[in-house]
């Protein structure tokens, strides 16, 4: 059959009935056609210059020639229908003045008039008019979406992964310089996904290959999808496949963490699913299973495990349980388990992890004050003074809720520790919110001992003591807060009072509660009023009183107390 330039579009009954475009050149003979030659009138367009085959000067191959177009009279519908025909997705921009770069060759001289939803741009009507004021200069760019999909590779669901955009007919990956959450919240949206939990890069779900699509896209978050967003730099970033970006989306992807423990790395084992935290039961949970969430969490291995209430029972579904792992396993939920939307009585299992840490002040007379003690890979241990400084010791007061720091000690102030001693060099920044987040000297060039052990007094730091009496356990009663010793008014203490106060110092019992003309007036400040003590406290800061500081006392009402023993360790 002769092609006249019958164009059909797939639905008629007559091929007769299809549009007859008579091209400009129609030279084909039967023998031609019949072998599957492509005519010289036979047109295609490209885009050339951009960062992908779906931006750049917009070129047309005509009788053999490739050739641009002239950028008047161009408009969006025009370009949509070339977007749409590359399988480029929809039209962003169409910039002018050669912004991809001047062509060389003809400047085709057919003015389109699309409106926009034609398949191909041959569909478009066309106008032919000399333009003979048209240069290179004004050569048309067209800048597509490109987008197709995207999509998550790599991740253990479909709502984590490595991502990956269709432009034209090739997956290509993002480079992760400019990739945030903004962008990633987009891609989760068009997903289906949820909302954007973090964006890891550095090929963080493996490396991609093919093209590595290099646009900056500049979304905020709320468009719905990732074509909508302005882009910026096209082909401006050099990135390689170790610079894949990764998203993580709320819905659908499962995660693991560690809760009721004392940090990140133990606790009861609770899986997100489904946009909600489940437990995991397991009557046989052991050591194989225990050490693929530790290996998940980048808590090392773990070194305990608990099918029973040792971090107690979670709240809401049981998503897994009957859980056999070999150990070698990259996620909980790569190994073998059943999967159960019902609730259970019975106990969640637990985990302690070898990267399990916490921090502590020994020996100080109170847990806001004393020797740093960090506790590591199932061991007590100290911190070293060298560099020490009240920027390291805020991050444990802070840590510990214990307020601000109001000295860092050094030299062993409160007495030499014993262990490993896990930290030296200290150089903690106001940006910090734990101790083993602070950049540190290496371990193993540490030449440190315990003498030189670093400690702590915090704000919050409390404790009590009796004085001007004839031995320890007996006088007016001085409380340090704020590290400024101060005294109790008597107005409303009681003997239940003075029992809370013997006991904390080891005097045994109360035998008598005194007023200032026994043991003296205090000075300085008046810390506690109204006092009122329950047979459950064991502190004096434990009862209810007015708030620390605030009273309608004098020191002649300063508050003493009798207790029935004497400490031995005052002896």
């Amino acid at each position: 059959m002769l092609n006249l330039g019958i164009h059909c579009k797939g639905t008629e009954d007559d091929p007769w009935k299809c549009q007859l475009k008579q091209l400009a050149h129609q030279n084909c003979s039967l023998q031609e056609e019949a072998a599957g030659a492509i005519c010289s009138g036979h047109k295609e367009p490209r885009l050339v210059g951009g960062a992908h085959s779906c931006s750049g000067r917009l070129e047309i191959k005509y009788g053999g020639t490739w050739g641009t177009v002239c950028h008047s009279n161009w408009d969006s519908p025009d370009a949509r229908v070339v977007c749409a025909s590359l399988k480029c997705g929809d039209v962003i921009s169409v910039p002018g003045e050669a912004y991809f770069g001047e062509g060389s060759g003809p400047i085709w001289q057919d003015v389109y008039e699309c409106q926009g939803n034609e398949a191909i741009l041959w569909d478009c009507p066309t106008t032919r008019r000399n333009q003979y004021n048209c240069t290179h200069r004004h050569d048309v760019s067209v800048i597509c979406s490109g987008h197709k999909g995207p999509r998550l590779v790599g991740g253990d669901d479909t709502c984590s992964g490595r991502v990956e955009i269709l432009l034209g007919n090739i997956w290509g990956t993002v480079c992760d310089t400019y990739w945030d959450l903004q962008d990633a919240a987009v891609v989760c949206n068009q997903l289906g996904c949820g909302a954007a939990v973090s964006t890891p890069g550095g090929a963080f779900f493996g490396e991609g290959i093919g093209s590595i699509w290099n646009d900056i896209n500049e979304c905020i978050g709320n468009e719905m999808r990732l074509s909508d967003c302005p882009v910026s730099s096209w082909g401006h970033l050099q990135c390689t496949h170790k610079n894949d970006a990764g998203v993580i989306c709320s819905g659908g992807h499962r995660q693991v963490r560690l809760t009721n423990g004392e940090s990140v790395c133990d606790g009861r084992v609770e899986v997100y699913y489904g946009g909600v935290w489940g437990r995991v039961m397991d009557t046989e949970w052991n050591f194989n299973d225990a050490d693929v969430v530790c290996r998940q969490l980048n808590c090392g291995t773990a070194i305990s495990v608990y099918n029973h209430s040792k971090f107690g029972k979670g709240a809401g579904p049981v998503w897994i349980s009957n859980v056999q792992c070999n150990g070698s396993e990259s996620f909980l939920w790569n190994c073998s388990f059943t999967q159960t939307r019902q609730l259970s009585i019975n106990d969640d299992v637990g985990v302690v992890c070898s990267d399990h840490i916490q921090v502590r002040l020994a020996d100080g007379g109170s847990r806001c004050a004393g020797r740093v003690e960090l506790y590591y890979n199932g061991t007590w241990g100290t911190v070293c003074d060298d560099s020490w400084d009240l920027a390291d010791a805020r991050v444990v007061c802070d840590q510990l809720k214990c307020g601000q720091a109001l000295n860092a000690t050094v030299s062993g102030w409160f007495g030499p520790g014993s262990g490993p001693i896990w930290l030296h060099n200290l150089k903690c920044t106001a940006n910090d919110s734990v101790l083993w987040e602070c950049p540190a000297g290496p371990r193993a060039q540490s030449d440190c001992n315990h003498k030189e052990d670093a400690g702590v007094i915090c704000s919050e730091h409390r404790a009590v003591r009796l004085q001007d009496g004839q031995n320890p356990c007996q006088g007016r009663i001085e409380v340090l807060y704020n590290a400024t010793w101060g005294t109790v008014c008597a107005d409303s203490f009681g003997m239940v009072d003075a029992e809370v106060v013997c006991k904390q110092l080891s005097c045994g019992s109360a035998r008598s509660v005194e007023n200032s003309i026994r043991f003296g007036m205090g000075f300085g400040h008046i810390w506690l009023d109204e006092v009122n003590c329950r047979l459950q406290d064991s502190l004096l800061w434990q009862c209810p009183s007015s708030p620390w500081g605030e009273h309608n006392c004098g020191h002649r009402e300063d508050v003493g107390v009798i207790c029935s023993g004497i400490n031995d360790k005052w002896n």
